[in-house]
């Protein structure tokens, strides 16, 4: 059935506000936003025109560049309340960071993404920039999008790798027969390994969180350059995610603070 176009407008809406979130550091053109979301310019202007209205979205007089509104942060602060669970995974991350060197990540699974919500750098001087607040990724991409997809179960991936085309912008290395060879490995290991297939040198490997539910709804991460992650060392680092994960797994799924 085709939507309806009041969720033809809602899904409109999603992809503008997706896109701006992944750049708002720096802000986005009108422009820069339609290719983002793939839909036409004057779309993408009458909508950001009508967000603006209700503060969801803000202009910079001078650049002309678009940022989130302000709305979106107190809406986010009420939505924090029941759905944010960064304030248990800081600490896990805080902890990867220091004992390895490395940067390290909180992601969370957005349907068919993840996306990156912690970040903390290690003391290690040289560092990968793949990952970053604000970051999406199909699953199967990057690490963490790997390891979430990993632990769906088999009707879910073959559904998700049946309908989802990651080659086109993601390469041949993503091929479903590829991806699916990961996923065994993943598996296996109970963590995923991103052996530079995102940009090449930059690695990363990821344990998922589970939910109540028994579910992968997020992923610890570690990323860093190559000779970082060569395979004496993948172990040990394996092993940290693994215990960092399974911790915040027991306190996400408690809601008690964790004690170690």
């Amino acid at each position: 059935m085709d939507p309806t176009p009041a969720a033809h407008l809602v899904g409109r809406v999603g992809a503008v506000l997706r896109a701006l979130s992944t750049v708002n550091e720096s802000g986005a053109g009108t422009a820069e936003l339609a290719r983002a979301a793939g839909l036409p310019r004057p779309t993408v202007h009458r909508l950001l025109g009508s967000l603006a209205d209700e503060g969801f979205v803000d202009r910079d007089q001078r650049s002309g560049r678009w940022f989130l509104g302000p709305e979106l942060y107190l809406l986010g602060e009420a939505a924090g309340r029941r759905y944010d669970v960064t304030q248990h995974a800081r600490e896990s991350v805080h902890r990867l960071a220091a004992a390895t060197g490395e940067s390290a990540f909180f992601s969370a699974r957005r349907g068919g993404e993840t996306v990156c919500l912690l970040r903390e750098d290690g003391d290690f001087p040289i560092r990968s920039f793949v990952l970053y607040e604000g970051a999406r990724f199909p699953l199967g991409v990057v690490s963490a999008g790997l390891v979430v997809l990993s632990f769906l179960t088999d009707a879910e991936i073959d559904a998700y790798l049946e309908s989802t085309d990651l080659v086109n912008r993601w390469g041949a290395a993503h091929a479903p027969d590829a991806v699916r060879e990961r996923i065994a490995r993943t598996r296996t290991d109970g963590y995923a390994v991103n052996p530079g297939l995102v940009v090449e040198g930059s690695w990363g490997m990821a344990a998922a969180v589970f939910d109540r539910a028994g579910q992968p709804s997020w992923a610890l991460t570690l990323t860093g350059v190559e000779t970082r992650f060569r395979p004496e060392r993948r172990p040990e680092l394996g092993a940290l995610l693994l215990r960092e994960a399974h911790a915040l797994s027991r306190v996400i799924g408690s809601g008690e603070p964790a004690r170690r």
